[in-house]
C-alpha cells in the first residue's frame, strides 16, 4: 500500500469553504456560493487526479493510505486517524464531488432569491466534507466521525427552512431515526474492539478468522442496523419521505446520490464481516428485498412528485442492499447500481425542482400535465432518467438492475427463486409508478390553474440536469464494458473467480427478456390508467383500502407510534411517577423528618431558666434511676 500527501485536500477544501462561509457571515453573501462551488469542484479535480494515479499502478499498489495523526493510544489499543483511498472509496469520492458540484451549480440559480443562500452553500460544503471523511476513513472510528457529520449536515439542510414548523419536525424526525441506526454502528465498533482489539478495516479483516461466528454475526447485525438508518431501509425507513421538506437540491444531493447510499458503502466495506457471518448476510438480503417492495408500493400512490421520487430512492437502495447481501459479485453490482442511480435519480430530483420552479413551487403532480411543451429541456433530461431507472435498454439502469436481478436468481435454490421473483416484480412496479410520474407531469392533459405560468428553467439549472442525463444514458454501458467495474472492485473481496461461485439458474439473456417484459407490463398499465383517461386534479377519496394504505406509507408511522412512541411515552410517564413518588418521596421524606425533628427540639429551647432547671432535674433523676436499676 502506497502513501499520499494529497488525500487530505479532498476533505479540507469543502471543509474550509464551510468554515469560511459560516464564520464570515453576511460579509460573504455576495460571493459565498461561488466559493463553495469552486471548492467542491476542486475536490472533484483532486479525485480525478487520484484516479489517474491509481490507474497507473498495479492492482496490488492501487490502495493509498495517509496517516493524519495519532488519535487514541491507551495500553495496547492504538488508533491512528488516517485516510484510505482504494478501488471502492474512489468510486464514492468521484460520485460525491462530481454530482455534488453539479448540484452546487444548480443551487446557484435555484436558491438565488433566498436570503440565506450563503448559509445553504456552507451546509452543502459541510455535507460534502463529512461524506468524504465517511468514505475515506481507514477505520470504523474514522468512518463514525464522518457518519455523524453527515447526520448533522443533513439535519441542517432538511430543516433549512425551519421557520416552517412542518419542516423543522421533518428534520428532527430524520435526525432521531438516524440516531437509532447510529447506535448500531456504535455497538458494532464496541464488538470489534472487545473481540478483536482493533477497529481499523485492515485489522478487523485480519482478525476475522480468529473471531467466533457469534461475535461476527452480532457485529454484522449492528452494521446492518446502522445501514438501515442511514439508507432508509426497513425498518428505519420512515424518515425519508418527510425529509423532502428541504430545498430540492438537498433531496438530490442527500437523498438520491450520496447520504442514503452510505449504508450500502458500510456493508460493502465490511464485506469480510458479512462473508464470515452467513446469518447476518442473509438478513441483509431480506432487508433489501422487503425495502425494494416497500418503497415501490408507496411510490404507486404518491401525488407529491418529490415524495414519489423519495419512495423510488428507498426501493432502488433496496436493490443495492439486496445485491450487497449476495456475496462477492453482488458487492460490485450493488456499487454499479449505486453509481448509475446517482446519475439518473439526482437528475430526476433536479428535474422535479425545475418543474416546481416553473409551477410556483407546486409539488402535486395532479396539478401538472402537459409540461413537455413548456419545459422541453426538463422533459428530455427527466425522461432520460426515467428510461434509465425503469431499465429500458441501453440506458444505465438496464445494465445495473438486470445484473442484480440475474445475480438474485442465481444465488441458489429456493432462495434464488424468491429473491429473483421479488426483484422482477419490483421492476414492474417501478416501471408503473415512474411512468405515472412522467405522464402526470409531462404528457397528460394540463390541469394547472390560471395562476400557474410554466416555463423552462435558466441555464444554470438545466445544464447540470443535462450532464446528469448523459450519465443516465452512458454510465451503465461504460461500467459493464468488459466487466470493467466488477474487475475493478473484485480484488478488494478476494474470493477467487466469481464466475465459478455458483451454478447459473437462468442465463442472463433470459433474465433480460423477463425484466424487459415486466417493464413493458408496468408501463402499459400506467399508460392505460393515466395517459388515456382523464386524471382528476384532486385525489379521489373513494379508493380501495390498498390505495389508502399506500398513501399512508404502508402504515409505517402508525406502526412506529403504536409500537415505539406510545409505549415509550407510557414508560416515560411511569418512570416519572416512580421518580416523583419513590425517589423524590424518599428524599422529601428525609427532609421532612429532619425539619419535623428540628421543630420538635426547638420547642425545648424556650429561653426560660426554670424550664432548663426542670429539664436538668428530670435528666438527673432519670440517670439515677438507670444507675439504680443496673446495680440491682
Amino acid at each position: 500500500m502506497t502513501t499520499s500527501t494529497s488525500l487530505v485536500y479532498l476533505i479540507a477544501l469543502p471543509l474550509a469553504g464551510a468554515a469560511l462561509l459560516l464564520l464570515g457571515g453576511r460579509r460573504t453573501d455576495k460571493w459565498g456560493h461561488l466559493l463553495a462551488t469552486a471548492l467542491s469542484a476542486s475536490s472533484f479535480g483532486v479525485g480525478l487526479y487520484e484516479l489517474s494515479q491509481m490507474l497507473g499502478r498495479s492492482t496490488e499498489a492501487r490502495p493509498v493510505s495517509q496517516k493524519l495523526f495519532e488519535w487514541i493510544n491507551v495500553g495496547t489499543f492504538n488508533v491512528d486517524a488516517g485516510l484510505l483511498l482504494d478501488q471502492l472509496s474512489i468510486c464514492f469520492v468521484l460520485l460525491i464531488t462530481g454530482v455534488g458540484t453539479l448540484i452546487h451549480i444548480y443551487s446557484i440559480s435555484y436558491m438565488s432569491h433566498d436570503h440565506d443562500r450563503r448559509r445553504f452553500f456552507a451546509f452543502l460544503n459541510l455535507f460534502i466534507a463529512a461524506m468524504l471523511l465517511l468514505v475515506l476513513g481507514d477505520s470504523y472510528l474514522s468512518l463514525y466521525v464522518g457518519w455523524e457529520g453527515v447526520g448533522l449536515a443533513s439535519y441542517l439542510l432538511i430543516g433549512f427552512w425551519n421557520h416552517k414548523p412542518a419542516y423543522a419536525t421533518a428534520s428532527k424526525k430524520a435526525f432521531v431515526m438516524n440516531r437509532v441506526g447510529d447506535m448500531g454502528l456504535s455497538f458494532a465498533i464496541m464488538i470489534a474492539f472487545a473481540t478483536m482489539g482493533t477497529v481499523s478495516f485492515a485489522g478487523v479483516a485480519e482478525q476475522v478468522e480468529n473471531t467466533s461466528e457469534a461475535a461476527l454475526t452480532g457485529m454484522g447485525i449492528m452494521l446492518l442496523i446502522a445501514a438501515a438508518g442511514k439508507s432508509a431501509q426497513f425498518p428505519l425507513q420512515a424518515w425519508l419521505g418527510d425529509a423532502m421538506a428541504g430545498p430540492t437540491p438537498v433531496s438530490a444531493l442527500i437523498h438520491a446520490a450520496t447520504m442514503v447510499t452510505a449504508g450500502v458503502y458500510l456493508i460493502t466495506r465490511s464485506n469480510f464481516v458479512f462473508d464470515a457471518a452467513p446469518t447476518a448476510q442473509l438478513l441483509v438480503v431480506i432487508v433489501g428485498a422487503i425495502t425494494l417492495m416497500f418503497g415501490a408500493l408507496i411510490g404507486t400512490a404518491k401525488d407529491d412528485i418529490k415524495k414519489a421520487l423519495a419512495a423510488s430512492t428507498m426501493s432502488q437502495i433496496g436493490y443495492m442492499t439486496l445485491a450487497a447481501g449476495l456475496g462477492p459479485v453482488g458487492y460490485a453490482f450493488a456499487i454499479m447500481h449505486l453509481l448509475t442511480h446517482g446519475f439518473f435519480k439526482a437528475g430526476m430530483f433536479l428535474g422535479a425542482g425545475s418543474v416546481m420552479h416553473g409551477m410556483n413551487d407546486e409539488v402535486n403532480m395532479r396539478k401538472y400535465g402537459g409540461l413537455r411543451k413548456f419545459m422541453p429541456i426538463t422533459f428530455i433530461t427527466f425522461g432520460l432518467g426515467y428510461l434509465a431507472i425503469i431499465g429500458v435498454p441501453p440506458f444505465a439502469g438496464f445494465y445495473s438492475k438486470d445484473a442484480i436481478i440475474a445475480e438474485a436468481f442465481n444465488s441458489g435454490g429456493i432462495k434464488g427463486v424468491l429473491l429473483g421473483s421479488v426483484a422482477l416484480l419490483g421492476a414492474a412496479i417501478t416501471a408503473f409508478y415512474m411512468t405515472r410520474v412522467m405522464v402526470l407531469t409531462f404528457t397528460s392533459k394540463a390541469r394547472w390553474d390560471d395562476e400557474a405560468h410554466p416555463h423552462e428553467s435558466p441555464a444554470l439549472m438545466w445544464l447540470p440536469m443535462a450532464l446528469l442525463a448523459l450519465g443516465s444514458v452512458s454510465a451503465g454501458f461504460l461500467l459493464t464494458r468488459g466487466d470493467a467495474l466488477v474487475n475493478w472492485m473484485y480484488p478488494l473481496f478476494d474470493h477467487g473467480d466469481h464466475k465459478e461461485l455458483h451454478e447459473e439458474l437462468l442465463p442472463h439473456s433470459v433474465v433480460t427478456i423477463l425484466a424487459v417484459t415486466m417493464v413493458v407490463i408496468g408501463v402499459t398499465v400506467a399508460l392505460l390508467k393515466y395517459q388515456f383517461k382523464d386524471v382528476a386534479a384532486v385525489a379521489p377519496t373513494d379508493v380501495s383500502w390498498a390505495t389508502r394504505f399506500a398513501r399512508n406509507d404502508l402504515g409505517q408511522d402508525a406502526f412506529n407510534e403504536a409500537v415505539f412512541m406510545r409505549p415509550g411515552q407510557a414508560l416515560t410517564r411511569g418512570l416519572v411517577a416512580v421518580d416523583e413518588v419513590v425517589i423524590d418521596g424518599a428524599v422529601h421524606g428525609v427532609g421532612a423528618m429532619a425539619v419535623g425533628s428540628g421543630s420538635t427540639l426547638r420547642r425545648t429551647q424556650s429561653g426560660y431558666v426554670r424550664s432548663y432547671a426542670a429539664l436538668i432535674l428530670v435528666g438527673a433523676l432519670a440517670l439515677l434511676a438507670a444507675i439504680w436499676v443496673v446495680t440491682q
